[in-house]
């Protein structure tokens, strides 16, 4: 909570009850975890945990946690735009 405090979340109440609610379906062990995992990537949005809880489900180990910053983007380059623009010689 104090991450997600410190991060600018908003509606922390409500997604702490669904973490609540959730730790009744599935078990305080796993999603303790999640949010863990959540407050070390900045995963505060709605859905997140949810999300988290899932990918783990799926074998994922705590330590593949990609962080999204500088280094690490989906954004393709620019490079496809080199030529734009220029005769071809």
């Amino acid at each position: 909570m104090i991450e997600a405090g410190a991060a600018g979340t908003t509606r922390i109440r409500v997604k702490m009850a669904v973490a609540v609610e959730l730790a009744a379906l599935i078990g305080p062990a796993e999603v303790d975890l999640g949010l863990g995992l959540a407050a070390t990537a900045g995963r505060f949005a709605e859905d997140d945990l949810m999300s988290i809880v899932q990918h783990r489900r799926h074998g994922t180990r705590p330590a593949d946690l990609v962080v999204a910053d500088e280094t690490h983007s989906v954004q393709p380059g620019t490079s496809a735009w080199a030529g734009f623009g220029r005769k071809a010689t």
